[in-house]
């Protein structure tokens, strides 16, 4: 990618493809790896990630993704394991945005702007629950999203009823972004 007067488009973009928290990005990548990989052997092969792209709207060329993934997937593997995975998302990660998103540590990041930097990240991913942009996510719209990403539980309305009365503090039947804030800080993984 060429460096051009881009750069400032390209840094913005980022924020929504890695979180700037390492621990918060590591468990994303997990649960994507673990989604994509449909039936659970530890491996994404190529039709696998192609489905999933697809049905997140990304069609790709199946030619395409075959020659780009198989210089991923160790000798042996029917696909790629999750450190081939982490290895490719890592490459994209530096190839389209810079190489902010390190999924396996870092140097803690004590940047003062980076709990501002978090914050926003957790607005940004909010909001995509948040389809209709009321400041609250309901019942329906954890459904759609979770549909939209093949999740079973996307299929069965009071699973995700019970998903919102799991986080709903205030009991009015929707989340809103303190009670998502607080949700996603207990998911986020020490670092050790």
């Amino acid at each position: 990618m060429e460096s051009n007067g881009e750069n400032k488009t390209v840094s913005r973009q980022s924020s929504s493809f890695s979180l700037r928290s390492p621990s918060l990005n590591a468990l994303r990548l997990q649960r994507i790896f673990d989604l994509f990989d449909k039936n659970g052997d530890g491996f994404i092969t190529v039709e696998e990630l192609s489905q999933a792209l697809s049905r997140l709207g990304l069609n790709a060329d199946l030619s395409d993704l075959k020659s780009t993934v198989e210089s991923y997937i160790q000798p042996g593997n029917t696909g790629l394991n999750f450190d081939d995975f982490s290895a490719l998302h890592k490459t994209l990660d530096d190839s389209f945005f810079g190489g902010d998103g390190d999924v396996n540590g870092g140097d803690g990041n004590n940047d003062p702007s980076s709990a501002a930097a978090d914050e926003t990240d957790l607005q940004e991913a909010f909001k995509v629950f948040d389809e209709n942009g009321d400041g609250f996510i309901s019942a329906r719209e954890l459904q759609a999203v979770l549909k939209k990403l093949g999740l079973p539980e996307g299929g069965e309305m009071e699973r995700v009823e019970k998903m919102i009365v799991s986080v709903d503090r205030n009991q009015d039947g929707r989340v809103d972004f303190f009670e998502f804030k607080n949700m996603m800080r207990t998911v986020v993984i020490p670092s050790s």
